[in-house]
Order: structure tokens, then C-alpha cells, then sequence
């Protein structure tokens, strides 16, 4: 009985009236933090900043153009007087003594030659001069030592020097042949026909303008003419003296 009194009460009981809204809590926690957002809009441009410190030298750059030519300086002031002098037989001197160093020069460049290597027959001596002249050079070269332009009358004389020049590593080298007095008629430097020999290149001598004049020896030891303003080696021969 007492039971059943007791759940007729609780099934009576009316709800109150609300009440009112309490006091803020205290703040929570933090939460994580979020996924970042999209990027924002450029903001305006700040204030220029100070100036920063000096920053290190750069590489040094290329070299500019010229300037323009500068005023005319001043006249510099007079200079003293000179001294009299005979000049003139002191310029002599130095004339002739500028003539005996050339001269020597020429000389010593020439017993370099021969020491450089030197062929030999029974009759004559020949080497090859080293210097690049044309053939009126040449010429006067070797004619001025008491020899002259080698002239290979015979297959001896002829394969020695070939053997020569190629030994030496030269390709080509002026030798005594020409026909400078007569077109066509080629001629040893002692004005001797070659009557008993010749070697010429094959298809050799054409000269169809008629300016190849003179005549060079190839490493083979063929002949070819060409012309007498070119430069290049040349082989001087001399005769031996009799005992």
C-alpha cells in the first residue's frame, strides 16, 4: 500500500518554473589547431626599411672603352743647352761596327747549318741553309761562301742530295737549275745545258703563264719548277780543294 502511494506522488509532480541562466564557466582548453587556410591577399606595400650593411666586393668587371683623348698638357719649360760634339766620326764607328755584328750574325747562323748536318762525294761538300729565301737570294747566299746553288748532274749527285733533303724532313728546296735567260731552256747556275741529266716530276716542267722560272728538288728527288719569288731552303754546294 505504502509502495503504490509513492509512484501515484511522483507521477503527480509538475515540473518548475526555469531558472535563470547562471555564471560564465571558467575558459577551456585549447583546441587543435585547425587546417591553414587559403593564402590571403597581398597586403600593401610597407615603408622603405633602413639601409643594411654593406655587402662584400663583387668580382672586378670587363674592361671599358677607351675615354676620349685628354686637353694638351703644358709646354714643359726649356731644357739646358747641349754640348758640342763631332758626332760624326763617332756615328762612323757605330755604322761599322752595327755592319761587323750583322755580318757575324750571318756567319754564325751559317756554321749552325753546317754543324746541323753536312753531305759529302769525292769532289764536293753540300748542306742544306736553313733560312727561307727566294732563288736570286739563294743564290747570292751561297755564292758569297765561295760555293754556289747545288746542281746535281748525275743519279749520284742527284739521289744523295734527295736522300738529304728527305733525312733532313724537308719537303722541297731550291736547287742550281733555271731557265731565266731563256724561256724553256733550262740551265745549270754555271750556265751548263742539261744535256746528261735531269729528273723532272712527272708532267714536269709546265709552265703555262710563264712565271715558273726557277727549279726545286722534292724529298723524292724529282724535279719541278716553280716560281722564283717564293722562299724556302736551298742546298749550297762546294767544290773541295785539291790537295
Amino acid at each position: 500500500m505504502v509502495g503504490s502511494l509513492s509512484w501515484k506522488w511522483k507521477i503527480n509532480v509538475k515540473s518548475g518554473d526555469e531558472g535563470e541562466k547562471g555564471d560564465p564557466g571558467e575558459e577551456g582548453k585549447h583546441g587543435k589547431v585547425g587546417r591553414m587556410g587559403p593564402k590571403g591577399i597581398k597586403g600593401e606595400l610597407g615603408d622603405v626599411g633602413d639601409q643594411g650593411n654593406i655587402g662584400k666586393t663583387g668580382p672586378i668587371g670587363k674592361k671599358g672603352d677607351k675615354g676620349e683623348k685628354g686637353l694638351p698638357g703644358i709646354p714643359g719649360g726649356k731644357g739646358k743647352a747641349g754640348t758640342v760634339c763631332d758626332c760624326g766620326r763617332y756615328r762612323k764607328v757605330v755604322g761599322q761596327l752595327d755592319i761587323s755584328v750583322a755580318r757575324l750574325k750571318t756567319s754564325m747562323k751559317f756554321v749552325k747549318n753546317v754543324i746541323a748536318g753536312i753531305r759529302e762525294t769525292e769532289e764536293k761538300f753540300y748542306y742544306i741553309v736553313q733560312e727561307e729565301k727566294n732563288y736570286r737570294e739563294s743564290l747570292t747566299h751561297c755564292r758569297i761562301r765561295g760555293g754556289m746553288l747545288a746542281m746535281p748532274k748525275d743519279e749520284a749527285a742527284n739521289t744523295l742530295l734527295a736522300d738529304y733533303v728527305s733525312k733532313s724532313g724537308f719537303f722541297r728546296v731550291f736547287i742550281g737549275v733555271n731557265d731565266l735567260e731563256r724561256e724553256g731552256q733550262y740551265v745549270f747556275t754555271d750556265n751548263t745545258p742539261l744535256q746528261n741529266y735531269s729528273n723532272w716530276k712527272e708532267g714536269e716542267p709546265s709552265d703555262p703563264y710563264g712565271h715558273e722560272d726557277c727549279v726545286e728538288m722534292l724529298s723524292s728527288g724529282r724535279w719541278n719548277d716553280t716560281e722564283c719569288h717564293l722562299t724556302m731552303y736551298f742546298v749550297c754546294e762546294f767544290v773541295k780543294k785539291k790537295k
